[in-house]
């Protein structure tokens, strides 16, 4: 694996962290290609909702934002986010920033916040690099960028779509045509 600092960073800060945890965003696209495709302004780290408290015990020294209709508040220690609220910020004494993105899950399914008719089992959302750091599969990511995609998400879908294999393609064609009617990425796919 090419350095990926940040990368590595957010992996040591994440040892012993009792649940699940993905690199996401695309940090996991540079991850999936093998190699750093452009510069990144930030670092996301997926985890289940339902694991929130137990990252708020594992990073306690850190202090936690939430973000809330795109302001960043408090979010006070013992209280539990639900939806709409899906990210968090943290920063450490440092001034370390990471995000947090929750994600749903329903019994051992993902499911995507914004339909939770689309799922995957929770045993394949993720992939692990030779050094064993944790990030979403690419068509994962690029459900999510597909949202609001710009020239960076459309480049990302440019490096992934070769590499891409039967199943998450179909997977991805089926969530897009299921979210975003008309995607202009469907047709790629």
């Amino acid at each position: 694996m090419p350095t990926f600092g940040p990368v590595l960073e957010v992996a040591r800060l994440m040892r012993g962290f009792p649940r699940p945890w993905y690199i996401a965003g695309g940090w996991a696209i540079d991850i999936f290609l093998g190699r750093e495709t452009r510069e990144h302004d930030d670092i996301d780290v997926s985890v289940l909702r339902n694991d929130q408290a137990k990252l708020r015990t594992h990073l306690a020294a850190w202090a936690f934002e939430q973000v809330v209709d795109g302001r960043l508040l408090p979010w006070p220690d013992g209280e539990w986010l639900n939806l709409p609220v899906h990210e968090v910020h943290a920063t450490s004494e440092t001034r370390a920033r990471v995000e947090f993105l929750l994600n749903e899950s329903s019994g051992a399914s993902w499911q995507f916040r914004r339909n939770p008719a689309i799922t995957r089992r929770l045993d394949r959302i993720g992939m692990r690099t030779s050094a064993g750091v944790p990030f979403l599969v690419p068509e994962i990511v690029l459900l999510f960028k597909a949202k609001a995609s710009g020239a960076k998400d459309a480049r990302d879908l440019d490096l992934i779509r070769p590499r891409l294999r039967a199943e998450p393609r179909r997977w991805l064609k089926h969530a897009l045509e299921t979210c975003h009617p008309g995607h202009p990425w469907i047709a790629r796919l």
